[in-house]
């Protein structure tokens, strides 16, 4: 929107105490970038940033009437709702969980890039750890998780008995579990 007149502060803040449509768009055009750059340097996330400042835009026009000039200029009762519910969105419940869901994609997608196709499945080192155990213990566990094979096949597999495998099974992963405890 062109803007071809100016309010003074004083002008501006008698006529959005009065719920000036007008006057409120010459808000938005002439300061919503100015807040726009304080919530997006709190923030750093675009997006948000944008939430952020239609936020801010609703509050000040929802509660003008307790801004009051003794206190201070109009730019900087603003500021300070724009700081206050940039830094109250960072300390949110849902923005700390959707920063922890986007921080587990980014781990999973660097993992899932930067290894090669026999690691793909050894992300924790697992394969390695294996080696630590005897051979009959190994050579089941290699089986069950690495190659794919159930109990049952492990059985028919080496010809032993279904009962012995998965006592055996389970005294692998008992094992490991004593491996990779610290």
């Amino acid at each position: 929107m062109s803007q071809t007149f100016t309010y003074t502060e004083e002008e501006l803040v008698a006529l959005l105490k009065s719920n000036d449509k007008r006057a409120f768009e010459y808000l938005y055009d002439n300061y919503a970038g100015a807040l726009y750059a304080v919530i997006l340097k709190k923030i750093e996330d675009t997006i948000l940033a944008e939430d952020v400042l239609q936020e801010v835009f609703v509050k000040i026009w929802n509660n003008f009437s307790t801004y009051d000039t003794s206190k201070g200029r109009l730019f900087t009762w603003m500021l300070n709702i724009s700081r206050n519910l940039a830094i109250d969105t960072l300390r949110s419940k849902s923005f700390k969980k959707q920063s922890k869901i986007q921080n587990s994609e980014k781990a999973v997608d660097y993992v899932s890039n930067n290894i090669n196709e026999d690691e793909k499945f050894d992300a924790l080192g697992i394969r390695n750890q294996l080696n630590r155990l005897s051979q009959e213990h190994k050579r089941i566990m290699n089986m069950a998780y690495f190659e794919g094979f159930t109990q049952d096949e492990i059985s028919k597999q080496l010809g032993i008995p279904l009962g012995t495998i998965k006592t055996r099974m389970r005294a692998a992963i008992l094992e490991l579990k004593k491996i990779l405890q610290p």
